[in-house]
Order: structure tokens, then sequence, then C-alpha cells
């Protein structure tokens, strides 16, 4: 346990090679902070970066008994460090934010009073976006696919500048999969949330490490993580093959018994074709079968709560 008293605030910050828009951003995010007149943390989470960055940082805490620092090993992306910084954080409140700039520190007192109004989940909704047309269009796909599959609904314009308090951090770090999306993770829980918008910035220098690699990795993983929906694939297309055979080989012995009544002229090789439908139908339903078993040894694994409680009122508990 820490020898010091928890802040109310802490505020968790990934960050891989931005040392070009460190200085700038900590000297705007600290006067901020200070006006809120409530004690805070800042918990940089670097994410394995080979850039300066690291040494900025020793510098910075040098000065500021505010920061810590936590280093990884090596680059686990930013869904990672951000539950790294998220398990640390003591404050009643965490708040995350990216040190790119494109987070305005100016609306954290925004996201302060939607909590103190008792939200337990602030989350910033950016009115545009600083994203290539093939990105904005593949976000959306994306979010649009994992809604449907899911039932989760995760607006592509919520964004990870978000607040959340200190009861949905004990619930959040409870959650233990690997392949995650923080977003997702923290909207399955639940609770009252509230929405602060916000104009997205451009970024103070660099371009975004999210590379179309990463992306694409990134929507697999929260996909797999979210949803049991693709183990399931499989059975839904062998659903659809394995009557159409049927029908197509009933077909073709009518005609064969009766002297083609139907016109369909089958030959042999048009019977050994229908057979390979019929199996392959048969495999894939088979395939479903296994993919439900897979699914309950998925969703344990997981080791999710049952369930989460927002708020208890009794008499007779203890």
């Amino acid at each position: 346990m820490s020898k010091f008293p928890a802040p109310v605030l802490s505020v968790v910050i990934p960050l891989y090679n931005e040392a070009a828009s460190l200085p700038h951003f900590y000297a705007t995010l600290k006067p901020v902070l200070a006006e809120l007149g409530v004690s805070y943390e800042l918990i940089f989470v670097d994410d394995g970066s080979i850039d300066n960055g690291p040494a900025i940082l020793e510098d910075l805490r040098a000065k500021d008994s505010t920061i810590n620092i936590l280093r990884l090993s090596r680059n686990f992306g930013k869904e990672i460090a951000v539950t790294a910084g998220m398990h640390r954080a003591r404050g009643k409140a965490i708040l995350t934010l990216d040190a790119d700039g494109q987070h305005p520190v100016e609306r954290i007192p925004a996201f302060i009073e939607k909590w103190e109004a008792g939200n337990k989940v602030v989350i910033g909704r950016r009115s545009n976006r600083h994203a290539g047309f093939v990105k904005r269009v593949g976000t959306r796909l994306f979010y649009s696919v994992i809604r449907r599959m899911t039932g989760v609904r995760i607006d592509p314009d919520l964004t990870d500048f978000r607040l959340v308090d200190h009861e949905v951090q004990v619930e959040f770090n409870k959650l233990t999969e690997h392949g995650r999306i923080t977003r997702g993770l923290i909207d399955w829980l639940g609770y009252k949330r509230a929405i602060v918008m916000y104009t997205e910035r451009p970024r103070l220098a660099g371009t975004s490490p999210y590379s179309l690699r990463k992306l694409t990795k990134l929507a697999i993983d929260s996909t797999i993580s979210l949803s049991i929906s693709p183990l399931y694939i499989a059975s839904y297309i062998g659903v659809i093959i394995l009557p159409i055979a049927t029908l197509m080989g009933l077909g073709m012995v009518a005609d064969w018994a009766f002297g083609d009544p139907l016109g369909l002229h089958a030959k042999g090789s048009a019977y050994l074709i229908v057979l390979m439908l019929w199996l392959v139908g048969i495999l894939l339903i088979s395939q479903g079968i296994i993919g439900l078993y897979l699914s309950h040894i998925h969703t344990e694994t997981q080791n999710r709560p049952l369930y989460v409680v927002d708020e208890e009122g009794s008499k007779g508990w203890s």
C-alpha cells in the first residue's frame, strides 16, 4: 500500500514515441489540473517508446511529485497500456487521455462536473475527426459489425478520452482477457454514463502509431473478445447449403426415377457435385456444433463476473 494518501483524480496517459509533443502537452495539462482544486496524480504509461520520451518523462518527474511513470518492457499496444495504468490508479476517479494533443485538456473540468453529478462513466465524444477517408469509413464499419455481433453499441465517435469512477475501475480490473478493447469492456460493464462533447485537434507532432496492420489486429482481437458469433459462421453457411443441396438431390433423383419430368437432364458429374455440396453442408453444421462448445469454453476462460452491482440498498443484509 502506498504511503501517500489516495488522490481524488488519477490521470492515465498512455504514450508511444511522443517525445515531440510531451513538453507542450504537459505544459497545457498542469494549469488545467491545478484549477480543479482537487488532489491528483499523473500516470504516464510508456508503451516501450524508442525515442527520447522516457528521458523527458524522467526530467519532468524530477520536478513534479505528482508524476508517476510506468514503463512497459516493450510495445504491448495502447489497450494494454491503458489497462496497466488503470490497474495502478489510486484516485476516486480515473481519467484517460492521449499525449498527442488531440484530446483538449481544457474540457477536463466538464468531465469532473459530470462525475460529481453522479455519473460513473463520462465519455468524450468528438464532433469532428482528423483522419483519412479510408480510416473513417473503416472505423464506422468495424463498430457497426461489433454492434450487430455483440449487441454492445459502441459509437465510433466515443473515444478513450473518458473518466470512470473508482467503482467502475474495480470491476474493470477484474476483466482478464488479453485481446481487449478498453472502451468496449467499460461499455459492457454498464453503469450510468454521460457524454462530454469536444472538438478534436490535430496531433501536436508526428503521426498516429496505429498502422493499418495494428488497426486490423485490434479489430480482430476486439471481435473475438466481445463476441462468440464468429464461431457460428460456418454453421450458418452450412444451414444455407444443406437444404439447397438436398432439394437439388431430390429433384435429380426424381428425374432419374420418373423419366426426367423436370427436364434437368442430370449427368453423373452433377450427382457427384450435389453429393459433395450435401456433405459440405453436413460438415459445416458439424463445425457449428463444435463452435457451440468452444463458445462456452471461451466464455468461461474470459473469467468475467456473472453480474455487476451498481447500487445496493438493504435493511437486513450485513
